[in-house]
């Protein structure tokens, strides 16, 4: 039924740019907020970047004012722009949204099935 969709990740060199994508389909009567986590070899999960139902924003200290995240209410898709890449962002990126599906009291927590982005130095 309802799922989410990443797309966007890949191998770029460091100084270089990716967008990340992340549309979430199926019925859906709204959603509450959408973000980014990513998680390393070694490392915990992290919140790289959130957005909620009203535009209001908040990101990882790490990649404020490198990392954009933007939302297209229409298409139910968010967006990651990153910028000036690093080798230490290299992570597995998940999509991460807290909704409720049409029909449901409730909004619950859905993932990503995660993408890969890989910063060669």
């Amino acid at each position: 039924q309802v799922q989410l969709v990443e797309s966007g990740g890949g191998l770029v060199q460091a100084g270089g740019s990716l967008r990340l994508s992340c549309a979430a389909s199926g019925s859906i009567f709204s959603i509450d907020f959408m973000g980014w986590y990513r998680q390393a070899p070694g490392k915990q999960r992290e919140l790289v970047a959130l957005v909620n139902s009203v535009g209001i924003t908040n990101y990882a200290d790490s990649v404020k004012g490198r990392f954009t995240i933007s939302r297209d209410n229409a298409k139910n898709t968010v967006y990651l722009q990153m910028n000036s890449l690093k080798p230490e962002d290299t992570a597995v990126y998940r999509c991460n949204a807290y909704l409720r599906p049409t029909g449901y009291q409730i909004s619950t927590t859905y993932w990503g099935q995660g993408t890969q982005v890989t910063v060669s130095s």
